[in-house]
C-alpha cells in the first residue's frame, strides 16, 4: 500500500474508527475524511499531522502518511551509535547501570537487545542471549520452557504484550509471529494469586523469581527513540533478591543490601 488514501483508511479501520469518529478525533468534517480516503481531496502536512495525532500513531506510521501523500518524512531514524543520540545512550546507560543488581536491558522495536547492564549479561547469558540477541528468538526457542517454571502463564501474558504492541503499530507479522506461537502454548493457570505474574527461572543451581517494569523516552522526535524500551526486573521476593545480589557480586555498582 503506497497511496494516502488507502493508508489513511487501513490505520482508520485498524483504530476502530468511524469516519465520523476520526473526524471528530481531528476536528474536521466526516466529509472531508471521505473525500481524503477516496482521493477526492488531497492532504496539507497540517492536516496529516492532525489525522496522525487523532489516530496516535506511531512516528514511523506519521513518516509514511507524509511519503504517502507527496510530503518528505519528517522524523529521521538515527542509528544507536549517531553522535546525535549520544545523550540518549547516556540515559539508557546510567538507567541500566543504577538498576544493579538487578538486571536491565535495553530493546528496540522488535526485541533485539541493544544494551544491558552487568547483571542482565550474567542472568541472559546463561540463556545463550547477549548484546545484539533478539528476546524474540529466545521465546520461541527450547530454552525457556525448561527454565521457567511458570512457562505458560508467562507465555500469555508475553502474547497480550506482543499483540498490543503490534496492534499500536499497525501490525507487525514479526511481533504477531512470536504471539501466535506463545498464545498456542498450553496449560496455563487462571486464578493469579499475586499483583503481577513472576517469571520464575530456575536453572537447578538458582531459582529466581522477578518482574520487569518498562521505561519509555517522552516527546521522541526520532523513529528509532520511539520505538526504543528499556526494561527494569526486579526480586518477587526476598530470596530471589539475595540471589540476585549474590550473583552480582564482583561487578560495578552493586548498592549494599
Amino acid at each position: 500500500m503506497t497511496d494516502f488514501p488507502g493508508t489513511l483508511r487501513t490505520w482508520r479501520k485498524a483504530r476502530r474508527f468511524s469516519q465520523l469518529d476520526l473526524a471528530g478525533e481531528a476536528d474536521v468534517s466526516a466529509r472531508h475524511i471521505s473525500f481524503l480516503e477516496s482521493g477526492r481531496a488531497q492532504p496539507s502536512r497540517d492536516m496529516i499531522g492532525r489525522l496522525s495525532d487523532a489516530l496516535t500513531l506511531p512516528l514511523d506510521a506519521r513518516n509514511q502518511m507524509l511519503t504517502h501523500a507527496g510530503f518528505a518524512a519528517r522524523y529521521p531514524a538515527r542509528a544507536w551509535d549517531d553522535v546525535d543520540m549520544a545523550p540518549i545512550r547516556a540515559a539508557v546507560g546510567h538507567m541500566l547501570q543504577a538498576h544493579s543488581p538487578y538486571p536491565a536491558v535495553a530493546v528496540d522495536k522488535l526485541w533485539t537487545v541493544i544494551n544491558m547492564n552487568g547483571p542482565a549479561k550474567l542472568l541472559f547469558g546463561t540463556m545463550g542471549l547477549d548484546l545484539g540477541g533478539s528476546l524474540l528468538d529466545l521465546m520461541m526457542s527450547d530454552t525457556l520452557p525448561s527454565l521457567v517454571e511458570n512457562w505458560p502463564d508467562v507465555a500469555h501474558h508475553a502474547c497480550q504484550r506482543l499483540r498490543t504492541e503490534s496492534a499500536a503499530q499497525g501490525g507487525v507479522p514479526a511481533l504477531d509471529r512470536v504471539a501466535d506461537y506463545l498464545g498456542a502454548v498450553p496449560g496455563r493457570k487462571h486464578a493469579p494469586t499475586s499483583p503481577v505474574i513472576p517469571t520464575i527461572l530456575n536453572t537447578g543451581h538458582m531459582r529466581l523469581s522477578i518482574f520487569a517494569t518498562i521505561a519509555q523516552f517522552g516527546t521522541p522526535e526520532d523513529v528509532a527513540l520511539d520505538d526504543l524500551k528499556v526494561e527494569l526486573y526486579f526480586p518477587a521476593d526476598a530470596e530471589s533478591d539475595a540471589a540476585l545480589r549474590t550473583m552480582a557480586i564482583g561487578l560495578d555498582n552493586v548498592p549494599p543490601a
